[in-house]
C-alpha cells in the first residue's frame, strides 16, 4: 500500500493540513517521486511533491540541496526585485519539523517535499511548437537569472558530468578491457567516434582556455523540466534542478536542441526517420537567445550549436561504451537497446553536421538584431 511506503517521510514534514491521498508519478528516471493531497483546516486542498533521492546517482543529497537551495534563492531576488509574484515561479520546499530541507530516514533514504505547482502542465512531447519556444525560453531565462552567480561556489555533484575527455578516455578503455566480448561487431561505430574525438573535447577546451566562461548550468534540459501555464500557455518554472552545476551554457542548450529538435525517438531503431526538425531548432533558439542575449557573450552564442553537436555526440559515446560494457548504467528494454540507442545519436549527429552552419548562421543573425 502506497501510504505504508511513505507514511514515515509525510510525518517529518510541515505539511499543512490533514493527508487525504497519494499517488506515485513514474515520469521520472531517478528520483521517487509522490503527489501528496491534504485537506487543509479550512477545507481546501493543498498539493504537494515528496521525493526520495536517489543516492546512487546523487552520493551527497546534502551538496544537491546546497546547490539547489542558493540558486533558487538567487533566482527568488531577482524576480522579487522586478516586482514578480514568485509563488508559481519557483520551487518552493516544505521544511521538516527540525527546520531542515532533508530528511534523513536512518536507513538508506533522504527525502524532501516541495509545494505542487497548480495549474501548470509538464509536457514530455512537443504537442504544439510553441511549447518549444516557450521551452527556450524558460531554460534562457532560467540562465539569465543566474549569469552573476558565482559558479565556483556550487558542489559538482555528479563528478565530470559532461568532461567528454574523461568520457572518451573512459570508452577507449572499454574497447581495451572488452569485458563482454562485444568490440569485434562495432568497428564502424568506433571508428565514427574516434574521428570526433577532437570535436567532442572543443567544449572543454574553450572554458579551459578561457574562450567560453563557465556558467551555472541545469544538465537535464528535457522538455517537461519547464512548466507550462495552462491559462497563458507561457513558460512558468523550471523543475528538476537536481543537476545543477557548473559548466557551460553550451551543454544545455546542445541537450535541449538535442533531445526536443529530434524527428525521432532517442531508441529509434529506423535511422532513416532522423533527422534535425529546423523549425523547432528556430523556435528554441529563438527562445533561448531572446532571453538570453545581454547575459552570454556573443561568442558563445555563437558557439551554441557547438552545443548541440557536442552533446549528441556525447550521448552516443555513453551509450556505445555502456554496451561494451555490458549495460551496467542505462535501463533497457532488449540486449542491444544501447547499441540502437547510440546508433540513432549517431544519426542525428551526421544530421546536425549537415546543417550545421545553417544552424550558425541563423544563431549569428539573432545577435545581430
Amino acid at each position: 500500500m502506497l501510504y505504508n511506503d511513505i507514511k514515515q517521510p509525510i510525518r517529518q514534514f510541515c505539511f499543512e493540513g490533514k493527508y487525504v491521498c497519494g499517488e506515485e508519478l513514474r515520469s521520472g528516471n531517478i528520483n521517487s517521486t509522490y503527489r501528496l493531497e491534504f485537506i487543509t483546516p479550512d477545507g481546501s486542498r493543498k498539493n504537494y511533491i515528496l521525493q526520495r533521492i536517489n543516492t546512487v546517482v546523487f552520493k551527497d543529497p546534502y551538496a544537491v540541496m546546497e546547490n539547489i537551495t542558493n540558486v533558487i534563492s538567487h533566482i527568488d531576488r531577482k524576480l522579487t526585485e522586478k516586482g514578480e509574484d514568485t509563488s508559481r515561479r519557483l520551487l518552493h520546499f516544505v521544511s521538516t519539523k527540525s527546520g531542515a530541507y532533508l530528511y534523513h530516514d536512518g536507513a538508506d533514504s533522504f527525502w524532501r517535499a516541495y509545494v505542487f505547482v497548480d495549474g501548470v502542465t509538464a509536457y514530455n512531447s512537443i504537442e504544439d511548437p510553441k511549447l518549444f519556444y516557450e521551452a527556450g525560453r524558460g531554460f534562457g531565462e532560467f540562465q539569465k537569472n543566474l549569469f552573476d552567480f558565482p559558479a565556483e561556489a556550487l558542489h559538482e555533484t555528479i563528478t565530470d558530468f559532461h568532461n567528454t575527455k574523461r568520457r572518451f578516455y573512459a570508452f577507449v578503455a572499454a574497447i581495451a578491457e572488452d569485458r563482454v566480448g562485444r568490440v569485434a561487431e562495432l568497428e564502424s561505430e568506433i571508428d565514427f567516434l574516434f574521428d570526433r574525438r577532437k570535436m567532442m573535447s572543443e567544449i572543454v577546451d574553450k572554458i579551459d582556455s578561457g574562450i567560453l566562461p563557465v556558467r551555472v548550468t541545469h544538465n537535464d534540459t528535457k522538455l517537461n523540466n519547464v512548466l507550462i501555464d495552462d491559462a497563458t500557455g507561457k513558460a512558468v518554472c523550471v523543475i528538476d534542478l537536481d543537476t545543477v552545476m557548473p559548466g557551460s551554457s553550451l551543454y544545455d542548450y546542445g541537450d535541449a536542441i538535442r533531445f526536443g529538435a529530434s524527428t525521432a525517438a532517442e531508441d529509434e531503431k529506423d535511422l532513416s526517420k532522423i533527422t534535425i526538425n529546423m523549425e523547432l531548432f528556430k523556435l528554441f533558439t529563438k527562445g533561448f537567445v531572446e532571453e538570453i542575449a545581454n547575459a552570454l557573450t556573443d561568442e558563445e552564442i555563437h558557439y551554441l550549436p557547438l552545443g548541440a553537436k557536442v552533446m549528441t555526440c556525447e550521448l552516443a559515446l555513453r551509450f556505445l561504451t555502456d554496451y561494451i560494457n555490458g549495460d551496467e548504467y542505462f535501463k533497457i528494454n532488449s540486449p542491444d537497446h544501447n547499441l540502437i540507442r547510440a546508433r540513432a545519436q549517431m544519426k542525428l549527429l551526421t544530421e546536425i553536421e549537415a546543417k550545421y552552419d545553417e544552424m550558425v548562421e541563423y544563431v549569428d543573425s539573432l545577435i545581430k538584431k
